[in-house]
């Protein structure tokens, strides 16, 4: 698991910055020293005002294109958080929470936790 800043070079001219990457064991090949080159197994993005659209939609679509199989969008200013997950190419919301409720990852295996706790 890494955290900002750490550059994700998902392609040669597709380079990002996003809050938390995790990556897989089994995917440990795509970390160097200087960035991630490959496609994490997760991604969180902490959305403010500045980066609504970007986070929500350009980031959603580029990171459903090169495969990212989990995606967290966080918004810090409603306390909620969407779990997004890739089926066929393109995300599905797989569970989500305002100020309190039950959230699971598809991803991390055994990873539940209630909203609320992490606030």
């Amino acid at each position: 698991m890494f955290f900002a800043p750490v550059d994700v070079v998902l392609h040669d001219e597709n380079t990002v910055q996003t809050d938390i990457v995790f990556i897989s064991v089994a995917n440990a090949g795509i970390i160097q020293r200087r960035a991630i080159f490959g496609t994490p197994d997760l991604l969180v993005e902490l959305v403010s005002p500045s980066s609504i659209r970007r986070d929500r939609y350009d980031k959603k679509e580029l990171y459903a294109h090169f495969g990212v199989k989990e995606y967290w969008i966080g918004d810090p200013a409603n306390k909620a958080l969407e779990i997004l997950t890739l089926k066929e190419g393109r995300y599905e919301l797989h569970c989500c929470a305002e100020e309190k409720g039950k959230l699971v990852s598809l991803v991390l295996a055994g990873l539940e936790f209630d909203l609320s706790e992490i606030q």
